[in-house]
């Protein structure tokens, strides 16, 4: 038996065209808005949104600490697809992959999130707490609350 490690997915329908979602998770001036797991702040980003492009973001969490997640964008199809590696400097966990779905339906996006090759479950838990944090805010951020 192969051991296969953790992974993730969420789905949220989003009431906003594609092309408003995609700019959310893509363009720097945007993110600095709302990125981040709660309701601290984004300290910086930094996005150079191509394949083999990097990206750093910096948020603090409302309970003072600091995360600066990297990666590198792996696959990029504007308004549909994207997927980068994530890493957290300093943390234990080695690099992750993370990949956004978006697909349209009547009204809105659907946004997939996935996150493969996390280390283990606490892991796992951990990101999906951050991710949930994460997707809640969006909508909000883009004037369309669920």
């Amino acid at each position: 038996m192969t051991d296969r490690l953790p992974s993730l997915t969420l789905v949220r329908r989003i009431k906003a065209p594609p092309a408003k979602v995609w700019a959310a998770i893509t363009q720097p001036d945007l993110m600095l808005q709302w990125w981040g797991p709660d309701a601290g702040p984004t300290l910086s980003v930094e996005a150079d949104v191509c394949p083999g492009g990097r990206f750093s973001v910096v948020f603090r969490l409302l309970n003072g600490d600091e995360h600066n997640p990297t990666g590198v964008y792996r696959e990029v199809a504007p308004e549909k697809k994207l997927v980068f590696t994530w890493d957290v400097p300093g943390a234990p966990e080695p690099e992750s992959l993370v990949t956004f779905r978006l697909e349209p339906f009547d009204g809105g996006t659907e946004l997939t999130l996935t996150h493969e090759r996390l280390p283990d479950e606490a892991a796992r838990a951990s990101h999906e707490h951050g991710w949930n944090g994460l997707l809640d805010k969006l909508p909000v951020f883009l004037g369309v609350a669920q």
